[in-house]
């Protein structure tokens, strides 16, 4: 009876195969990502919520995406942390642990492609719009948007999710680093084709609507750009497009390589690594790339940290004074 609660309730999860050798470099690697992106993205939201000059609609989308990239990542690479000085067979997951950790995992993908959405719009109107930016992309309008893409999402999802957690189990295993909807439904020996129509479906209109958002918004603003003698504008959209299209290209590779490699079995071993950069990458380079980028931005972090320095050097001074 013991076994077949077992069987029933526990998963087991390869992870990441890295050889014992490796094993110690590829935590360090990964754990010093996991604080970059936790440090790197909590700062950038920590910066934006405490200066009042940041409060605009564009500095709200980079909080949007930060707390998310915060989110998807702590889904994902805390387990892959813990697994890695476990040995293969011994990699164990509760089924409810491995249905929210595959929830959280799908739940981020959708909201990442839906806030860049939101930001390519804030740049269409921005640049080819601008008179009317202010009145158009209001503070209260991202808000909606933001709750709309989250609730969205959070809806696809959570159907996704429950189309594959209905299923009976007659397999255990998942070969994936992470859990996630085609692992949990490939647990099962029943008919799959709604989860596959759904699936496929869901994947389509979120990649699809994201795809075709952006090609659009970023024809119309090459368009206007071809058309303006002002240099001075082309220059800065070019520089604020680039940052933007630069992320998405990021995001939209990481995104189809887990879906290939559920398709391709043969290359699940070499895919692995692949499979986990969606939720590695963006995360990491998404602060880096909008915190170096933005004028603003950079210029707030310069001054906080000149500001500890003198701070530092000032109390480091009375001190000296002190004991004189």
């Amino acid at each position: 009876m013991e076994n077949e609660t077992f069987n029933a309730d526990i998963i087991l999860i390869e992870g990441l195969k890295v050889s014992p050798e490796s094993s110690v470099v590829a935590f360090v690697l990964l754990l010093v990502i996991y604080v970059f992106i936790m440090v790197s993205n909590v700062g950038l939201v920590v910066l934006i919520t405490m200066e009042r000059s940041l409060h605009e609609p564009m500095y709200l989308l980079f909080c949007n995406m930060s707390v998310n990239d915060v989110f998807g990542a702590s889904a994902i690479i805390p387990r892959l942390l813990g697994y890695g000085f476990t040995a293969l067979s011994e990699r164990y997951i509760r089924y409810v642990d491995c249905a929210v950790q595959a929830f959280c995992a799908h739940f981020h993908a959708g909201t990442s492609h839906a806030v860049l959405m939101i930001m390519a719009f804030d740049r269409y109107v921005a640049i080819c719009n601008p008179l009317r930016y202010a009145t158009i992309v209001t503070n209260r309008m991202v808000v909606k948007l933001s709750v709309g893409a989250w609730a969205v999402a959070f809806v696809l999802v959570a159907i996704l999710l429950g189309l594959s957690v209905r299923l009976t189990r007659c397999r255990r295993v998942i070969i994936n680093p992470f859990c996630d909807n085609a692992s949990l439904f490939k647990l099962s020996c029943e008919n799959l084709l709604i989860n596959h129509i759904y699936g496929l479906g869901s994947a389509v209109l979120i990649l699809g609507s994201s795809l075709g958002s952006i090609l659009l918004t970023y024809l119309r603003i090459t368009m206007v750009c071809l058309s303006s003698k002002n240099k001075a504008l082309n220059s800065k959209a070019l520089q604020t497009c680039a940052t933007h299209l630069a992320v998405y290209l990021i995001m939209l590779v990481s995104s189809f390589t887990p879906m290939i490699m559920h398709r391709r079995p043969d290359w699940a071993d070499n895919g692995k690594v692949a499979s986990v950069m969606f939720h590695v990458v963006p995360p990491a380079l998404n602060p880096l790339i909008y915190g170096l980028q933005c004028k603003e931005l950079r210029q707030k972090i310069i001054s906080v940290f000149h500001k500890n320095k003198v701070t530092g050097g000032e109390s480091a001074l009375k001190g000296q004074t002190f004991h004189k």
